[in-house]
């Protein structure tokens, strides 16, 4: 290229690339290397290292309530560490059994009824299935303090033991309680028609309240726990006893309906109401599992350092423990199964969310339970040794009162 005369000629820019000296490169590196070493460390320790690389498992349940467990983020991650992912679809325990369920991999109802019920089907259609029962959990009537002491003063529940004088725990007397529905207090019964409302048993004017004194349920048609009171409720009105055939099932349905549908709407989901800061004006009185109220009070304990002491537990004088079944209906269902009855890390867990833990055979225990809530500094349930055990109906039985109690037929035709 020829350059013009009257512009001086500039020589071509050079590139200097300058390295840096070895002792700092290795020094560099040095530093930053124990970073990645670190994360893989702690990715080795927890299990997770692998998870790209594992084939994950995507399980198809249907569930009621004891979905609590298996949304717990702890829970989650650790099914993860075992393969499993679980896809819930969230219904009631009668709706999960009454529903088809091809294409599942488990089904979790609540209760033993609809557990049965699913059995049965099946069996029927040659097609058995594995169940397991990994936790159990009481079903409970969830109050408010000053509820619990009107019932209390009217001598029908009475404090069970607690700190500073203010129980956590009652214990209710479920023939007093239902009289009081039906009309008779103190041994004088008026019109049954006429059940007894809180302001005219309130002497203190603690609750203001001039509804009718009932236990709320969720759904009879659908969940367990309204199907468990209902059973409760019918051991108590037959004299502690279960009907024996369908003539007296009917007869029996049709006198305790009024108890347990006169109370509005049922929600499916009490729980969350009676743990909303309106639960007290909506529901004074709901039937929940333990695990829902103690799970409330761990969670509160960790996060204020105190529990909750406006709630409270009634714990039914006759009483029934559910035994939820996890049903496996596929080999993959049956893994998980396997997994959440025996797995230490997840059977601790269910304990941390209020579950009472099963023992090495396969029975309930709640000794882990208590030693955890001591810890905590949360009281620590116990009931009377002189509470009555409750036989619920047969199956067949049982099905019939909750059709004819919640009106299912009239229901399921109309939709």
């Amino acid at each position: 290229m020829q350059v013009p005369a009257n512009r001086p000629a500039t020589e071509e820019p050079r590139l200097t690339v300058t390295r840096p000296p070895r002792r700092r490169l290795r020094r560099a590196l040095a530093s930053a290397l124990p970073v990645p070493v670190v994360g893989l460390a702690l990715l080795v320790a927890s299990g997770n290292l692998l998870l790209p690389l594992r084939q994950v498992v995507t399980i198809e349940a249907k569930m009621a309530s004891k979905r609590d467990f298996f949304q717990d983020p702890v829970v989650e991650r650790l099914l993860m560490k075992h393969g499993f992912r679980v896809h819930i679809t969230n219904m009631g325990s009668r709706e999960i059994a009454k529903q088809d369920y091809d294409g599942y991999d488990v089904v979790f109802p609540s209760g033993q009824p609809a557990a049965d019920l699913i059995s049965r089907e099946r069996a029927r259609a040659n097609r058995p299935v594995l169940l397991y029962r990994p936790f159990v959990s009481p079903i409970v009537l969830a109050t408010y303090r000053d509820y619990a002491e009107v019932l209390t003063a009217e001598g029908v529940a009475k404090r069970l033991p607690g700190p500073a004088g203010r129980p956590m725990y009652y214990t209710l007397d479920m023939r007093k309680f239902i009289d009081l529905a039906r009309g008779k207090r103190a041994g004088v019964r008026r019109d049954p028609e006429n059940g007894y409302r809180w302001d005219e048993i309130d002497r203190d004017d603690r609750v203001r309240n001039g509804n009718k004194i009932l236990a709320q349920t969720s759904d009879i048609c659908e969940a367990n726990s309204a199907g468990t009171y209902l059973g409760l409720v019918a051991f108590v009105e037959h004299g502690n006893d279960a009907p024996d055939n369908e003539a007296e099932a009917e007869r029996l349905a049709r006198k305790i309906k009024p108890l347990l549908v006169e109370q509005g709407l049922p929600s499916s989901e009490r729980a969350e109401t009676y743990l909303s800061p309106d639960g007290q004006s909506i529901a004074p009185v709901t039937v929940i599992y333990e695990h829902q109220f103690l799970a409330h009070q761990i969670g509160r304990q960790a996060e204020k350092g105190a529990t909750d002491d406006e709630r409270v537990l009634l714990y039914p004088s006759t009483r029934f423990v559910t035994e939820p079944q996890l049903v496996a209906l596929t080999g993959e269902g049956a893994r998980l199964g396997e997994l959440v009855t025996k797995d230490p890390e997840l059977q601790h867990r269910a304990m941390e969310l209020g579950f009472r833990a099963r023992n090495a055979d396969g029975g309930a225990t709640g000794d882990e339970l208590a030693r955890f809530l001591t810890e905590r500094h949360i009281p620590v349930p116990t009931t009377s040794s002189d509470d009555t055990r409750a036989v619920l109906p047969s199956l067949p039985l049982l099905e019939k009162m909750i059709e004819i109690v919640g009106d299912c037929q009239d229901r399921t035709a109309s939709r």
